[in-house]
C-alpha cells in the first residue's frame, strides 16, 4: 500500500474520498446500522418503542473514542466487541441489552460499508459526469481535427478528434452506468452469528425488510462468507482507472515532440533540461491504473473464504478496498484537469 506519510501519497490523496473510506465514517457508518436495526426491531414489534428511540437518542449523542476502538480493532480483529460495550453502557439500564440483539460483527462492518459505498459511487459518478461533458465539449468544439490514427504504435490511417475522444467517452459511459447499478442495488447485511438467521428468531425475514427499508438499501440474503458483491465493487474502479490510464497512455503518446498531435495543461519540469514539459498529468493515471489493476488481483484473493467466516480475507478487504477507491477519486480529479486544459493540434502525417 503507498505510504500515507510518502511524497507521492500527494498523487493518490483526495479529501472528499478520504472522508468515506476513514475510521470516523466507518464508526458513523456502524452507528448507523445500530440505530436502525434498533428500529426495525420496533417496527416488526420485537422492540417496544421507548428502547428504540432511547437506543436511537443514545447513538445519536455518542461521543466514540476512537483510540479505544482502534486498541480494541487490534485485540478483536474487528471494532465491534468494544464499540458495542461502550453503546451499551450509553444506552444503560433497561434497554442497553437490546442493543447489536441477535446481531455479529459482520453485520455491522459490512453494513457500514455498503452505507459508505452507496456515497461513494455516487460521488464518483458525478466525477464521470464531468469528464464525460468535458469530453464531449472538446468533440463539440474540437472534433473536426484531423488527426493520424495509429495501430500498433505506427501510423495507419487519417481520422478526427471526435473518432480519438469517441474510443475515450464509450467505455467511460459505460463504466459510469455500472457504478450507478452497483449504488442501487447494494445490500444490507444481516445474517447473525453464522449468517443464517437463525439468531433473530421467526420474524426474521421480516426485520431484514424492515432493516433494508429504514437503510435505504436492498433486502438481500446473509452474504457472509460470498464476497462477490466487493469484487465487483472493485472491478468497477479497477474498469474506471483503467480507461483513464488508456487516457493517459494516448496523451503521453500523443504529446510526445515527433507527434506534437495535443498540448496538455500543467506543468512537468525537469531538473535538468529546462526545454521539457513532461506529461506529468498523463503518467499518473497509467501508475493509478496498474496500481488498481494489481490491487484487483490481491483483492480477488478474498473470495477464498474458508467456511462461515474468515478474518484473514475479511481484513485483505479492509486493506485493499479503501485504497482501490483512494486512487479512483484520484484519477477522476487528475483526469478533469487535464482534459479541461486540452488542446488537438492537426496531425495528418505519418
Amino acid at each position: 500500500m503507498p505510504a500515507r506519510a510518502s511524497l507521492a501519497a500527494s498523487l493518490i490523496e483526495d479529501a472528499e474520498i478520504s472522508a468515506l473510506v476513514g475510521a470516523q465514517a466507518e464508526i458513523a457508518a456502524i452507528l448507523r446500522f445500530e440505530a436502525a436495526l434498533a428500529r426495525a426491531e420496533a417496527d416488526i414489534g420485537t422492540l417496544s418503542e421507548a428502547a428504540a428511540e432511547t437506543i436511537e437518542e443514545a447513538i445519536k449523542s455518542f461521543a466514540p473514542d476512537l483510540a479505544a476502538i482502534g486498541q480494541g480493532m487490534v485485540r478483536d480483529g474487528v471494532p465491534i466487541p468494544v464499540l458495542v460495550k461502550a453503546l451499551r453502557a450509553a444506552v444503560g439500564e433497561p434497554y442497553g441489552a437490546f442493543v447489536h440483539r441477535g446481531a455479529t460483527s459482520q453485520d455491522a462492518v459490512d453494513t457500514g460499508l455498503m452505507l459508505r459505498m452507496k456515497t461513494l459511487l455516487g460521488l464518483l459518478c458525478g466525477r464521470l459526469d464531468t469528464i464525460l461533458a468535458a469530453l464531449q465539449t472538446l468533440a463539440d468544439t474540437q472534433g473536426a481535427t484531423p488527426l493520424m490514427a495509429q495501430t500498433r504504435m505506427q501510423a495507419a490511417l487519417p481520422f478526427t478528434a471526435a473518432d480519438k475522444l469517441a474510443t475515450w467517452s464509450r467505455p467511460l459511459a459505460e463504466h459510469r452506468a455500472r457504478l450507478a447499478a452497483l449504488g442501487d442495488a447494494l445490500p444490507i447485511q444481516l445474517g447473525g452469528p453464522i449468517g443464517h438467521g437463525a439468531s433473530f428468531g421467526a420474524p426474521y425475514e421480516a426485520l431484514r425488510a424492515a432493516l433494508a427499508a429504514r437503510l435505504g438499501l436492498r433486502d438481500a440474503a446473509p452474504w457472509h462468507s460470498d464476497r462477490t458483491l466487493i469484487l465487483d465493487i472493485a472491478q468497477g474502479f479497477a474498469l474506471v482507472t483503467g480507461t483513464l490510464g488508456k487516457i493517459g497512455q494516448d496523451l503521453a503518446l500523443m504529446a510526445q515532440n515527433e507527434v506534437g498531435a495535443v498540448s496538455l495543461p500543467g506543468g512537468g519540469a525537469s531538473s535538468a533540461m529546462a526545454h521539457k514539459q513532461n506529461p506529468v498529468a498523463a503518467e499518473v493515471l497509467v501508475s493509478l491504473a496498474r496500481l488498481n489493476a494489481g490491487y484487483l488481483g490481491t483483492l480477488a484473493q478474498s473470495l477464498v473464504h474458508e467456511n462461515e467466516r474468515s478474518g484473514a480475507a475479511w481484513t485483505l478487504e479492509w486493506l485493499v478496498l479503501p485504497e482501490m477507491a483512494q486512487a479512483t477519486g484520484a484519477a477522476l480529479s487528475h483526469a478533469s484537469g487535464l482534459i479541461a486544459g486540452l488542446r488537438f493540434r492537426p496531425r495528418t502525417e505519418p
